[in-house]
């Protein structure tokens, strides 16, 4: 196993605790990124490109025909190979939390329309389900079966938030474990059915799921009824029969207590689980090499690589598989108190050096081949060994196309959990609904002071009627702090002078004289 350090990291904020990859065509691409997406990317979808241990996002696009699909942190994913050619496959995803915490209960598919050295263009599609739908949840799996020529998919674990019947103030927000029921899933025909096992008593979340043939197992993970990692093994078997399915499950020996791991393959048989935490304070340095033959499994420590001492001792860790052996992991980087990046990431390869050499001579290559025929004809294929290094994933594309976060405004300035003023106590930890509109976010309004900002509606002491009235009426507001600013700053209208109508005098009734100037021709005319 080996260690390398990605030195310069672009636009590392958007990689966040529960980010995905998704591996097509020999690269890998990002799926769920911090915040909604920006005018730069819309899809939320982006490629990896590492060139000289410097790691770029660059967008990536979907068909015209593809439904919206949100940036999912959390999600429950796999592939699902198509009856076409056998390195054609889609990606199921399930579940996972928006950005606006959210939980989704929605299942897409997603697979690569077409791909060149400068654009890759996926297509996403909703699966309509029916019958035993699993509620929105994350931190969960999902894992495809295949038995007796059909195959179907499995859903299992993850946490929900309390529902709407059992919810109190205190408790608005709080999270629960997902019953620990089994979903199959038949996209075939669209219905799921939920299974109901003795052998599974608790719920579980952020496990790690492995699957062969027929048979799914299950390590670790944990609880937050007992608040415990399930040091269990459990062994998940599907038969699908021409009738009703059948569902199993058994206890077996040598399971690993731990929760949040990440387990990458590396042959056809054989598994690397790496990360993850052994207790709620305490990171799991140690590695685990999983081997599935026939209808057995083996769990058997292996050796782990030189830990950095950052990542030794930072408190977090977090990470996902990059594919065919390779696993992307990310420290926070408040521990390197020169660089101001939110993250820093290493690539760790599980490989051996047999198995690297040979990675190393299949990347330099499809590297040459690329350079050859830059066209619009596939730069890599997948390979039987995958090396995900400065030489094995090189797109020809301009830095223009780049992802710039800087270009973007800051996602944590326009959030729902900002620091408003300096009396905000709005705590996404502790925060429960104060209206009666509001539900899993806090009320907000804008403040029309300057270029505008967002404050909390509860942090400005509004009143449940005043929030309305504020935002049926098109008036400006201005928030605690700015409100006798805007007073000072404004002029005093001119109050015009009244104009006073003169008061007619009263006149006494008199005898009509004429008052209009006679000529004498006229008078000598008129007695005549």
């Amino acid at each position: 196993m080996s260690l390398q350090v990605v030195s310069a990291v672009s636009n590392s904020s958007l990689l966040q605790p529960g980010f995905s990859l998704l591996h097509f065509d020999g690269h890998v691409f990002l799926f769920g990124q911090k915040g909604w997406p920006k005018r730069s990317c819309p899809t939320g979808v982006f490629l990896l490109d590492i060139k000289q241990n410097e790691l770029k996002m660059k967008p990536a696009f979907f068909s015209k025909d593809s439904c919206y699909l949100p940036p999912l942190r959390y999600p429950a994913l796999c592939t699902l190979r198509g009856n076409g050619e056998p390195e054609e496959y889609q990606y199921i995803i399930h579940g996972g939390k928006t950005p606006n915490n959210d939980l989704s209960d929605k299942i897409y598919i997603m697979s690569l329309v077409s791909k060149n050295s400068k654009k890759a263009t996926f297509q996403c599609v909703e699966k309509d389900l029916g019958g035993d739908v699993p509620e929105a949840r994350y931190g969960h799996t999902i894992n495809v079966v295949h038995s007796r020529g059909k195959s179907m998919s499995v859903i299992f674990g993850g946490r929900s938030y309390t529902p709407l019947a059992q919810r109190t103030t205190e408790k608005w927000n709080s999270v629960v474990d997902c019953l620990p029921s089994v979903f199959l899933v038949d996209f075939e025909f669209g219905c799921c059915t939920s299974y109901v096992l003795p052998e599974l008593q608790d719920g579980l979340a952020f496990h790690v799921s492995v699957a062969r043939n027929d048979t799914i197992y299950i390590l670790g993970g944990h609880s937050l009824q007992n608040n415990t990692r399930s040091p269990s093994l459990y062994k998940l078997k599907v038969d699908l029969p021409l009738g009703s399915p059948a569902v199993t499950c058994t206890i077996l020996p040598g399971g690993i207590s731990v929760s949040s791991a990440i387990v990458t393959q590396t042959s056809d048989t054989r598994f690397v689980l790496v990360g993850g935490y052994q207790s709620d304070n305490q990171k799991r340095l140690v590695c685990n090499t999983i081997v599935l033959e026939d209808d057995k499994i083996e769990v058997v420590e292996r050796t782990s690589p030189n830990w950095t001492p950052d990542i030794k001792h930072c408190r977090m860790w977090f990470g996902c598989d990059m594919g065919k052996g390779s696993v992307l992991l990310g420290i926070p980087g408040a521990n390197k108190q020169l660089i101001s990046d939110a993250n820093y990431f290493y690539i760790l390869r599980c490989k051996g050096a047999e198995e690297d050499k040979e990675e190393e001579l299949t990347a330099q290559i499809c590297s040459q081949t690329s350079a050859e025929d830059p066209g619009d004809s596939t730069p890599f294929e997948d390979s039987e060994e995958f090396c995900f290094s400065a030489e094995a994933n090189s797109f020809d594309v301009d830095d223009t196309d780049t992802y710039n976060e800087d270009d973007e405004e800051d996602e944590s300035e326009t959030g729902y959990w900002i620091t408003c003023s300096a009396s905000c106590n709005i705590d996404i930890n502790t925060w429960v609904p104060f209206y009666s509109t509001e539900l899993n976010k806090p009320a907000m309004i804008l403040c029309s002071s300057g270029a505008g900002h967002w404050v909390h509606a509860q942090c400005m002491d509004l009143s449940e009627s005043m929030l309305l009235r504020l935002s049926e009426a098109n008036v400006k507001y201005f928030c605690n702090e700015h409100v006798d600013l805007n007073r000072g700053l404004q002029t005093p209208q001119k109050v015009g002078r009244l104009k006073k109508q003169p008061m007619k005098p009263l006149r006494r009734k008199t005898s009509r004289r004429l008052t209009t100037p006679v000529k004498k021709s006229f008078l000598r005319r008129l007695f005549e």
